[in-house]
């Protein structure tokens, strides 16, 4: 980015969002210009700093991530609106025959793991593989090309803007927490609340007496429920994790450009290999949400009893 500045706050710079949100009264907030004033009611403003962003807690919300969530979306369904369009009984061609072959992997797949019957589970399989891996692949664009186009834009050169939503905690444990809505919905839905609850306290340990098994309910309720709980956790972690550190590559990359030609021209050749590497890990972190998705509903859906 432009403005000069060290390394570290070329990293954070990169690494803070656009948000939005609302200080409380009595925040002393720095002008852009140097000088404070202290707010004296409570204002929803845009964020100048991490600090600020960190003041409007909760009510923060990250417009970075959210616009390019919904744009990548929109395109998702855009792109698969016009080949539906386009797609006849003869042989597909081009992108048709590209979206034809991702709609079958995705259906086999979803047949080989999930052998009950819910017409939702192959539409959000699909929707979930090609929604994550579009936002996964804002990471190949060059990380300071769309930030200065929004310093140029908006007039500011300290203005933040990330670009890859996946690299945002909140998105990705957000679809994870949407995804365990779901599993909680269909185990009670297709093994009812009292099977349920077995589910929660008569496993993993059972005994064949009655009093027993009393007493086994709160060791089974504890394991059980850091398990569930641990599903949607791990499920956004791992997908925020890879994606946060493929992006601070990236970033570290870009610094090397500022350091000489000599170094500038190796990492533009480490640019080309870690973004060539990096199409795998995007495309496979976007399968594994999609198939421990499918897992998870399909446990939600297995109402043989153990015991």
């Amino acid at each position: 980015m432009s403005g000069g500045g060290t390394s570290a706050e070329y990293i954070k710079h990169h690494l803070t969002n656009l948000a939005y949100g609302k200080l409380p009264a009595g925040y002393e907030r720095v002008g852009e210009h140097g000088g404070s004033h202290v707010l004296e009611e409570s204002t929803w403003t845009m964020a100048r700093s991490p600090e600020e962003a960190s003041a409007m807690g909760f009510n923060a919300v990250h417009v970075d991530t959210l616009g390019w969530s919904i744009v990548t979306g929109l395109v998702f369904c855009f792109l698969f609106w016009r080949m539906a369009q386009k797609a006849t009984a003869g042989v597909p061609s081009g992108l048709l025959n590209f979206v034809e072959m991702i709609v079958e992997f995705i259906d086999t797949t979803v047949k080989d793991t999930f052998h009950y019957s819910n017409k939702l589970i192959a539409p959000m399989a699909l929707t979930i593989f090609c929604w994550i891996f579009l936002m996964n692949l804002m990471d190949l664009v060059p990380v300071d090309w769309l930030p200065m186009l929004a310093a140029k834009l908006t007039g500011n050169p300290h203005q933040y803007f990330k670009v890859v939503p996946t690299t945002d905690v909140n998105i990705t444990l957000g679809m994870a927490f949407t995804v365990f809505g779901l599993m909680i919905f269909f185990s009670i839905k297709e093994k009812g609340v009292m099977g349920f609850v077995k589910e929660l306290t008569l496993h993993p340990f059972h005994a064949s007496k009655w009093y027993v098994n009393i007493l086994l309910i709160p060791i089974n309720l504890i394991l059980e429920s850091v398990s569930l709980i641990a599903k949607p956790i791990s499920l956004g972690l791992r997908l925020f994790g890879n994606l946060y550190a493929g992006e601070m590559i990236f970033i570290l990359i870009a610094i090397m450009f500022g350091a000489g030609w000599a170094l500038g021209l190796f990492a533009g050749v480490l640019q080309w290999a870690w973004a060539v590497f990096h199409v795998l890990v995007i495309t496979l972190q976007a399968f594994v949400f999609m198939v421990l998705t499918i897992v998870y509903m399909s446990m939600a859906h297995d109402v043989e009893e153990e015991h």
